[in-house]
């Protein structure tokens, strides 16, 4: 593994005359004057980026990224999740289609098949919990044919915060264009965190239109369905600047978009901390079709697979369309394999200081790795993203291979939850609480933080989290 990181060597400075000089001289004069083979190198130019934690009060205690102030459905209702019907009382439908805050805890486990239209989440203030479901787990699936659309999307909304689901498209829909596993559209301060998603015709996950404050975490998006096989397009004919963190995210046996970054001038985009193996044409693409996006690409692993080949490209810089010069910001990312890891077009585009400051303090590529293969997806980790992360330390798996086929599900009995306040009453004893009154929202050490994020919080120790 090949690892840049700029500040162990100081003494390397390039200026913008430099970047001109290289660009001149074409990939091949570049490897001459940096001392590499076949590749442009990161480090070109670039100071230690500076970091900058939003504030206010976070969705939850490890919320991260420009979407970590999130209300969600803090001080709502506790809605139960009772069965894995398309609709009716009791399930997933009505509980993301109901108004006012409110969270949707699972007591069943298994999947949700949707045979009609998948619901649109178009209210504010909500909360899906998936960490509460027994066994192993929520994965949202369609039906496919007519209605076989986008099981999860966020619509006109704002405040929104989805954790601990599945989504997988096992099935062919009507419509590939229409086909996403996850849409954010219009909508601000949504946080999709632990999420897994596979086997979408269009993007595992897709913004598009005009959202703003997005946080997309410590997921895993595997095996896009050839032959547009997509990891991320992270924003999709935007309309307006936005503020999104793509973090702690493992792609896996994507072509491209991996993730793909076009946003307008003035956006705040950070890729950080990812690992994006296997792709086949591009890794990451940043684009100019809305004025140049402004991008900081940080602390990343890049990692050939038995899809990539030596000219695949780990940064690329996509100029058809162009109406601005990208911003392009490099830091700490690492690379292994035979391919073309920063692509010789992105040098001239490449800046000195982060567009915009971090968000997170950046770990380094070899810490941020391990952690994403550990961390990253839904758990308890079902055979899919098992497979994903064995296949990513062992370089092996293809894209398009094995065929879509949701594992077998195991049940599981739901916790004790006398009073309905969504928390375990056994929990609650030992935490000092009443199991006996909804006391989901108080603060009960007086931490700021609310009982009911102490229960998730414990949930997801339990899970290795």
């Amino acid at each position: 593994m090949t690892a840049t990181n700029n500040a162990k060597r100081p003494s390397r400075k390039f200026t913008f005359r430099t970047l001109l000089v290289l660009a001149v001289l074409g990939l091949g004069g570049a490897a001459v004057m940096l001392g590499l083979a076949g590749t442009a190198s990161e480090e070109v130019m670039a100071a230690a980026p500076v970091v900058k934690v939003p504030s206010g009060k976070k969705s939850f205690p490890a919320a991260v990224g420009y979407g970590a102030t999130s209300v969600g459905g803090r001080g709502g209702r506790i809605i139960y999740v009772t069965t894995l019907a398309d609709s009716g009382a009791g399930s997933y439908r009505a509980c993301v289609t109901a108004s006012g805050p409110r969270v949707c805890v699972f007591r069943v486990s298994g999947v949700i098949r949707f045979t009609q239209r998948p619901p649109w989440i178009m209210t504010p203030y909500l909360t899906i919990a998936g960490q509460t479901a027994p066994g192993s787990g929520i994965t949202l699936a369609h039906g496919g044919g007519r209605n076989g659309l986008t099981p999860l999307v966020i619509k006109n909304t704002h405040d929104v915060v989805v954790r601990g689901i599945r989504v997988r498209n096992d099935r062919v829909g009507g419509n590939r264009e229409a086909e996403d596993s996850i849409t954010i559209e219009k909508s601000s301060r949504v946080v999709i965190d632990h999420v897994s998603a596979s086997w979408a015709r269009d993007e595992l996950i897709n913004g598009y239109d005009d959202n703003d404050e997005i946080t997309i975490s410590n997921s895993i998006f595997a095996w896009g369905i050839p032959k547009h096989d997509k990891c991320a397009l992270l924003a999709s004919d935007p309309v307006d600047k936005q503020k999104l963190s793509f973090i702690g995210n493992l792609c896996a046996h994507n072509g491209d978009r991996n993730p793909d970054i076009n946003f307008p001038k003035g956006s705040c985009v950070e890729v950080i901390n990812n690992v994006l193996y296997n792709a086949a044409s591009e890794f990451a693409e940043v684009w100019e079709s809305y004025g140049g996006s402004p991008v900081s690409i940080v602390g990343n692993t890049f990692i050939a697979g038995t899809n990539t080949t030596t000219q695949s490209r780990g940064v690329a810089r996509e100029t058809q369309g162009s109406t601005g010069t990208a911003s392009i910001y490099l830091w700490d990312n690492a690379f292994d394999g035979n391919f073309r890891h920063v692509s010789p077009e992105v040098v001239p585009a490449q800046i000195q200081q982060a567009p915009c400051p971090l968000t997170v303090q950046p770990m380094g590529a070899a810490a941020a790795y391990a952690a994403v293969l550990a961390r990253a997806g839904a758990f308890p980790r079902d055979g899919i993203d098992k497979a994903a992360v064995a296949d990513v330390k062992a370089r092996s798996g293809r894209i398009g291979s094995p065929a879509p086929a949701i594992p077998a599900q195991t049940g599981g009995t739901a916790y004790t939850d006398n009073d309905k306040d969504g928390m375990d009453d056994a929990w609650e004893r030992a935490n000092g609480l009443d199991p006996t009154r909804n006391d989901a929202w108080g603060d009960a050490n007086g931490n700021g933080i609310e009982n009911f994020e102490e229960f998730l919080t414990s949930r997801e120790k339990g899970f290795g989290l």
